[in-house]
């Protein structure tokens, strides 16, 4: 059972990284700092887009309008630690003595 709790958390750990990097990505190409006509950014930034948009679109579709401002990434960041939190809190491998 504990291998798989490990799993799973390496696998929140890692979505977490996955949404970090296209967020700063979207800065990228909102600024013109990286060009979107290049093969290896526009595969990337699909990738990215495909991976992270099932679980940030329902979470845009409840948040309210920020003046252009994307906060969906943080507050799904959020939520896979708390998630993570609570699947260590009662899988018994956080031990707080």
């Amino acid at each position: 059972m504990n291998s798989l709790v490990i799993l799973i958390s390496q696998v929140i750990e890692l979505f977490i990284w996955l949404l970090i990097i296209q967020a700063i990505l979207s800065w990228l190409v909102a600024f013109g700092i990286v060009n979107t006509q290049s093969n290896f950014v526009n595969m990337v930034g699909n990738f990215l887009y495909k991976i992270t948009e099932p679980l940030l679109k329902p979470i845009r579709r409840l948040l309210p309008e920020f003046g252009g401002v994307d906060i969906s990434p943080v507050i799904l960041i959020i939520l896979l630690i708390f998630f993570r939190n609570l699947l260590f809190e009662y899988s018994g491998l956080l031990n707080f003595s």
